[in-house]
């Protein structure tokens, strides 16, 4: 990320926003503190398949094995990524990595705490022939693969854009634009949206508008996780038959009653180039947060570290202190009216838990540092809190 803000100064073009940038941050912490209470669970039927109906046994040494497993994974990736814009409840979690109106290196991070679990039955019937370790190593690569993918610094590979998917096919993904929606699916290789029919060529002559068709305006990250959940529920409720009812949940995000199932083309709604989602908060409050932002990485580092040998139930407390935090920090950089009680809760509820952190090898004078700067912080946002009481009851009397 350095890197591209970089290339950023030198093309002369506007910077990562620390606002949008953290938000992109806090998903991928989210989606990991996730994962620390899962501990890999879906990967569980994987190996369970493997070890008892695998049809043919692949010698791990040969290369064939290794290139198997590459077109394999890529191939199920297609369709899982696929499946997450044509299934309403699985869009609803994957809504959160397109939640960004911007296109950087940041945005490759932000991610459902579900996503893991919503495409697993995808990968399943590798496991009749592909190794778990196998699997497991090209998933990996495919991820890190499309991490770099996801920047607007580099304008075309030449030759390459043929095969593999690249920064400006995944540019497209990435658009609300008409042209855009619901195309470019691969992981590393493009050729699957090639066969598929899901292939758009990125237009020179026509900007692209980041972000959801319907934006939402946060910065909060629970709320971005949660909102499109809550929205297919609605629609769920709405329906008077349950055959439109299931439809509601399994069919496409732009199906009505009487439509086909992902909806009709003419329907879809044209975004054009709009201001982003920006609030303009003190510097002071910038610095604070990313502070408390890094203080938050480090206790993440911690946990994942030591969550092993920790009861469930501990792990929970940290992950739901973890996702709150990072809340109180997006609904700061949102200005909310009610950001300063919530901060203030989290300062004194973190002091309490240092309390309870002796499981953790960490030096005891950072300990007392971080419980000396929440304190002072907590202090800080009761002052705050106070004003934000006086000036809302002096409205009241107006």
């Amino acid at each position: 990320m350095l890197i591209e803000n970089i290339l950023l100064i030198i093309e002369n073009r506007p910077l990562y926003r620390l606002n949008d940038t953290i938000t992109s941050l806090s998903h991928g912490l989210i989606e990991h503190s996730g994962k620390l209470l899962f501990r890999a669970g879906e990967s569980y039927a994987y190996f369970y398949i493997y070890q008892h109906f695998k049809l043919m046994e692949l010698p791990w040494n040969r290369p064939i094995t290794w290139y198997l497993a590459a077109i394999g994974v890529d191939f199920c990736y297609y369709w899982v990524h696929r499946a997450c814009h044509e299934v309403h409840i699985l869009w609803a979690q994957h809504q959160v990595h397109h939640s960004s109106e911007e296109f950087n290196l940041a945005v490759g991070l932000r991610q459902s705490i579900l996503q893991g679990w919503c495409g697993f039955i995808f990968y399943l019937p590798l496991a009749f022939y592909i190794p778990p370790a196998h699997f497991i190593t090209h998933q990996q690569f495919n991820l890190l693969y499309q991490f770099w993918i996801h920047t607007k610094s580099i304008k075309t590979l030449g030759p390459l854009e043929y095969i593999f998917n690249t920064p400006q096919h995944h540019r497209v993904h990435h658009g609300s634009n008409i042209y855009c929606l619901d195309k470019n699916y691969g992981g590393v290789l493009i050729i699957w949206d090639r066969i598929f029919g899901t292939f758009a060529e990125e237009k020179k002559d026509e900007e692209i508008v980041y972000g959801l068709v319907y934006n939402q305006p946060s910065f909060n990250p629970l709320h971005l996780q949660t909102f499109y959940t809550e929205y297919v529920i609605q629609r769920f409720n709405s329906m008077t038959t349950w055959r439109h009812k299931l439809a509601a949940i399994f069919y496409g995000p732009s199906w009505q009653p009487g439509k086909p199932r992902l909806g009709l083309e003419e329907d879809k709604v044209k975004v054009v180039p709009r201001p982003v989602y920006d609030v303009r908060i003190p510097l002071w409050c910038n610095i604070y947060l990313l502070i408390h932002f890094s203080i938050m990485v480090y206790g993440f580092h911690l946990l994942a570290v030591h969550h092993v040998g920790l009861n469930p139930l501990t792990v929970l407390t940290f992950v739901i202190y973890i996702i709150g935090s990072l809340t109180a920090i997006g609904m700061l950089f949102d200005n909310k009216p009610n950001a300063c009680v919530f901060e203030l809760c989290r300062c004194m509820v973190l002091v309490t838990l240092i309390q309870r952190m002796q499981f953790i090898n960490i030096n005891e004078n950072l300990l007392l540092t971080f419980e000396i700067f929440f304190v002072l912080s907590g202090l800080f946002w009761f002052l705050q809190s106070i004003k934000v009481l006086q000036i809302s009851s002096k409205i009241k009397l107006h």
